[in-house]
């Protein structure tokens, strides 16, 4: 069994998979485009000293100058247009008053709409000079992310993008976080199918969930975004309801991109266009 399947429901929360026409590609590059571009313009502004509002407050203005819209601000409550997750936050911190210290490692993540599209992707930054096991496992994640893209391709299965990554991040000792997973997206941030980064996709009667078998079609676009720790996969939320962090505080690293589905293959909508999309930058 798979996940339904319907035509492009424009900007429709449907739970089913939206299959895109290919014009619909064209206004997901923009936006994936804008995003990278973004996050390429932080890459100067990481460095030790500096506060994570700043580097939000960057990127903040970078949005609005370009004409387009932070999705994550206003969604659900959240007033930033980042989240930037340091060393043992897995995802979703909560960018304010802390300074970024050297050998810190980060996540950055941004999400922008540009004329309705959705560009959302992540990327792992230094402050300075990291630690040889911080500075593997984060090479280690981005080379999750790219499995996982590269076994993009019609007629694939949701759990080859799993399987691919989990047997990259297991290979090099590391453990790939359960509690967290991509997500379709296009003029809806988050949308249908939901994308796991590991191969034992169940349900909660333990059985293997239908959704693992959904056949990959031209025309679908979702995230894929592994997040990958050092030490064990289990995952603690912080008390302000957004912040998750790794249960025994080992370092945790994410990269993410978004992709479309094509006749032949996949496309990464959210490229570096200064080919910046993995440090050291």
């Amino acid at each position: 069994m798979t996940e339904a399947v319907v035509e492009d429901a424009g900007d429709i929360r449907t739970g089913k998979i939206k299959l895109h026409p290919p014009a619909d590609f064209e206004g997901m590059r923009a936006a994936g485009k804008l995003a990278a571009e973004c996050l390429d313009m932080l890459t100067e502004h990481v460095r030790p000293g500096v506060t994570t509002a700043d580097i939000d407050d960057k990127a903040r203005e970078f949005v609005l100058d370009n004409g387009a819209l932070s999705a994550t601000i206003g969604y659900r409550g959240y007033r930033h247009a980042t989240c930037i997750s340091l060393n043992h936050v897995i995802c979703h911190g909560i960018p304010g008053p802390k300074t970024v210290k050297p050998g810190d490692i980060m996540n950055i993540d941004v999400t922008v709409i540009v004329d309705g599209w959705h560009g959302d992707t992540s990327r792992m930054f230094f402050a300075g000079e990291p630690k040889v096991k911080a500075r593997r496992l984060v090479d280690t994640t981005y080379e999750c992310l790219m499995a996982g893209v590269n076994a993009v391709h019609p007629g694939a299965t949701l759990r080859d993008i799993g399987g691919a990554i989990q047997t990259r991040a297991e290979a090099e000792g590391f453990s790939v976080v359960r509690d967290f997973c991509g997500h379709g997206l296009g003029r809806v941030f988050h949308d249908a199918p939901n994308i796991v980064h590991y191969a034992e996709y169940r349900d909660r009667f333990g059985g293997f969930h239908r959704a693992a078998e959904t056949e990959l079609k031209s025309g679908m676009f979702f995230t894929i975004e592994p997040m990958i720790n050092e030490g064990k996969p289990d995952v603690k939320l912080l008390k302000d309801g957004w912040t998750a962090v790794s249960r025994d505080k080992s370092l945790s690293a994410q990269f993410e991109h978004s992709i479309g589905v094509t006749e032949d293959g996949v496309e990464i909508f959210t490229k570096s266009p200064s080919g910046l999309d993995r440090p050291p930058y």
